[in-house]
Order: structure tokens, then C-alpha cells, then sequence
């Protein structure tokens, strides 16, 4: 099954179709899949994206809805404004838009970006490791408007991310060095660089890479969500077969995620939206009560022995 972190992309894809050319009208199309998405009860949901959500709900506009928090939710949902926006300060632009609805902390907005940046650097480059912490340093477009820059602890993280490769520290040797032995938690600042470490350390191997960040325990979902992203930049080729084949979802599943990718493409490649993908999320309620029942199964089968 697919978790909220795959939700959101899809939500952000479905309104990306809608509206692609003013970040606030887009935001508009997100908060209200937002408003919805709440209702039927997610599991594993944010306490920060509960509460924009709510306020949402509430009256609030997509340009106050958000709530002072560095939490992983806006980078989860945000690599994929690197693949539909080449330009920096439009890319940059909806990055925001789209924070803004549930995270108001600048460090929600430099973790989405660095996200967005990396993938859109990798989609227009030929293959290869790229420069990476130059990329992580800047982060916006010189004389961009929307994006504040790096502040002194996230370009302490590149520092580190830096040293790590130098010293060849598997993934989570560096997770345990960023103070993250006990899991990697939903602070963007721990959250990002330990996925784009993984990336890097794997690169060009997908399994290896979110394997080795489900290893670090934590927030695992969404952390796994980004390292796929980010190799998934490179193209779906690298994606395990048996890991597309195993899903079995509904409403999001593989055939739903496939037409929507490509109705993106025609976006990106003619500049006209075909219209958002059938939804299905009448289904949604009562996957998501069977979805809540596997989950606190699983995690009441952990307090057992292993035999």
C-alpha cells in the first residue's frame, strides 16, 4: 500500500495539471485537495499538516493556513516541481506556495527546495554525480524574491554531508553522527540531508539507496519518499520491479500514478494541461480505516518476540 508521502505528490500533481502558471491560484487548487484529504482520515498524517489543514477548514487562506514548524512534510511533497519547472524562480515560487500551506519555518522552505532544486538539476544534465553542495549552498535564483538565504545551520549540514563522503560513512554512521541513532525524525534539517546522503552514497542503485534509510528506523516513510524522488530523477528504470508489481492500492496504485506522470510530460513538453487524472477517492475512506488497522497491527506485532 502507499503511504500519505505518495499522496501528496499525487495531490500536487493533480493540482499542478489544474493550474501551472500562477503559484497562488495553484496553492488554491492544493489547499482544497488538502481540506479533503483530511476528511478521510489519514493515517500517519503530520501534527503540523493536521493543523494547516484544519485551519484550512476553518477559513483561512492558503497564504495563512501554515503553521511555524521544520517538519518534513513540505520537502516530502516537493521534488516534483524540479521535474515540471526548469526555471529557478518559478520553481522556487510554487516550492513556496506550496510550503506555505502547512509549514510557515524557513527551514521547511530551504528543505523543500533543495529537494526541487536536485531533481531539476538532474533531469537537464547528463548522468552522473552532480556538484552537489554548490547546488545545496545556493538554493535559489541570485535575486530571487521568494527564498531567503541558506542560514548558518543548514550550510552546516552540507559541511557535514561533505565530510561524510570525504570519509566514505555509510548512511548510518551519518545519521548517527547528525544525532540521529535512534531514527531519523520529522525535522527537515535531519530529514533532507540524511535522504540526499543516501542518494548520493547509492547512487544510481534505487534499492540500496531507500533501503538504507529504512535501516536508520524514524520517520521511514517519508524519508524513503524523498530518496526515491531524487532517484527516481534519473528515470523509473532503476525502480525494483517486485517493489511496482507488489502494490496493490486502490485509489493510488501504479496504472493511476503512470497517467498522471504522462499527462505531466504533456504539460512540461507542450505547455498545455490535458486536465487532472480521475481521482477515485471515494475508495478513500474505507482503504484508509483497513490502511489504520495494518498499521497499528503491525506495530502491536512489534512488541511481541520476533518468534
Amino acid at each position: 500500500m502507499v503511504s500519505d508521502d505518495t499522496e501528496h505528490t499525487f495531490m500536487v500533481a493533480q493540482s499542478l495539471l489544474d493550474e501551472s502558471n500562477d503559484a497562488g491560484r495553484f496553492a488554491k487548487k492544493l489547499a482544497w485537495r488538502l481540506r479533503w484529504w483530511l476528511l478521510r482520515l489519514p493515517a500517519g498524517v503530520g501534527m503540523a499538516t493536521a493543523r494547516a489543514c484544519l485551519k484550512l477548514w476553518c477559513g483561512f487562506s492558503p497564504r495563512h493556513s501554515g503553521v511555524f514548524s521544520a517538519g518534513n512534510g513540505a520537502a516530502m511533497r516537493a521534488a516534483i516541481f524540479g521535474g515540471v519547472f526548469p526555471d529557478a524562480k518559478q520553481r522556487a515560487a510554487f516550492v513556496a506556495a506550496s510550503t506555505r500551506l502547512t509549514h510557515t519555518d524557513p527551514k521547511a522552505l530551504t528543505g523543500a527546495l533543495a529537494v526541487a532544486d536536485i531533481v531539476a538539476l538532474m533531469m537537464r544534465q547528463s548522468p552522473g554525480k552532480p556538484a552537489l553542495p554548490d547546488v545545496l549552498r545556493v538554493l535559489r535564483e541570485p535575486g530571487s524574491g521568494y527564498i531567503p538565504p541558506p542560514d548558518a545551520e543548514w550550510l552546516e549540514r552540507v559541511e557535514q554531508m561533505e565530510t561524510a563522503w570525504r570519509a566514505g560513512l555509510s548512511v548510518t554512521d551519518f545519521a548517527d553522527r547528525m544525532g540521529c541513532a535512534k531514527g531519523v525524525g520529522g525535522y527537515v534539517y535531519h530529514t533532507a540531508p540524511v535522504a540526499m546522503y543516501a542518494w548520493m552514497q547509492h547512487f544510481g542503485d534505487f534499492r540500496a539507496a531507500v533501503e538504507s534509510v529504512v535501516e536508520c528506523g524514524g520517520d521511514t516513510d517519508t524519508v524513503a519518499a524523498i530518496v526515491g524522488a531524487l532517484a527516481g530523477a534519473n528515470g523509473a528504470g532503476g525502480i525494483p520491479s517486485d517493489w511496482i508489481t507488489g502494490i496493490f492500492d486502490a485509489p493510488i496504485n501504479p496504472s493511476r500514478l503512470r497517467d498522471v506522470a504522462e499527462r505531466l510530460t504533456q504539460l512540461v513538453v507542450t505547455g498545455q494541461s490535458p486536465g487532472h487524472a480521475a481521482s477515485g477517492w471515494l475508495l478513500t475512506l474505507p482503504r484508509n480505516l483497513f490502511f489504520l488497522g495494518v498499521v497499528l497491527c503491525h506495530g502491536f506485532r512489534r512488541l511481541l518476540p520476533p518468534y
